[in-house]
């Protein structure tokens, strides 16, 4: 199945929430890992996004091949079991889903660095152990265990894609916290959104302070 929209936001930006309204606007949604709910094929049960996209791209050139009906991918990344891939870092990846999905319609969700990187901090092991212990585009291992780190790091991630899609009307950055990014995204995907909240929220860095 051809793509027709792609996240190139990093996690705790609101993917999960991305992946929630693009599904029911209609879309076939896989977000991080596909759960045997979601599809009847066996082959993509527990399956990372990251994988299919790398196994599609180096055995096929088409980085979704492997992406069975699934039309609209929100959380790319995986960190996890000994792997750290990274997709929407990699120059080559979405210039292959250019190129093979031509009417695709990318995004990069975004929000202020400083609360991504606390929301990172604040989600299981991500920012004290498993960013720090691995080798991640423009974050080698040994490098994120401080939020001085993690912000350039993120700053730097979408300051790449500026450059990657500089002028291109298929590309659209948006800030969740924004009022207007529901109108912002549907307007760019030529969809209707139904729904549009908030979804697998850190309570814990509610009230928290910045200067902490």
């Amino acid at each position: 199945m051809s793509l027709a929209v792609v996240n190139l936001g990093l996690p705790k930006t609101g993917t999960t929430t991305l992946a929630r309204a693009l599904k029911l606007a209609g879309y076939r949604v896989a977000d991080h890992r596909i759960r045997k709910r979601q599809t009847e094929d066996a082959e993509l049960h527990d399956a990372y996004v990251a994988d299919l996209l790398y196994r599609g791209y180096y055995l096929d050139g088409d980085p979704a091949a492997f992406c069975g009906d699934f039309n609209a991918l929100t959380e790319l990344s995986c960190l996890r079991e000994g792997k750290s891939l990274w997709p929407q870092m990699d120059f080559a990846m979405i210039d292959a889903i250019r190129t093979h999905h031509p009417d695709v319609r990318f995004v990069a969700s975004r929000r202020d660095s400083w609360d991504v990187s606390q929301s990172m901090l604040a989600w299981s092991d991500l920012g004290v152990d498993r960013l720090p212990a691995s080798d991640v585009p423009g974050l080698p291992e040994g490098y994120g265990e401080t939020s001085k780190e993690r912000m350039r790091w993120i700053d730097g991630h979408y300051a790449h894609l500026a450059v990657i899609f500089a002028g291109d009307p298929a590309f659209l950055e948006y800030d969740v916290a924004d009022p207007g990014a529901r109108a912002q995204v549907a307007r760019h995907l030529g969809r209707d959104l139904p729904w549009w909240g908030q979804a697998n929220a850190n309570q814990a860095l509610e009230d928290q302070d910045r200067t902490g």
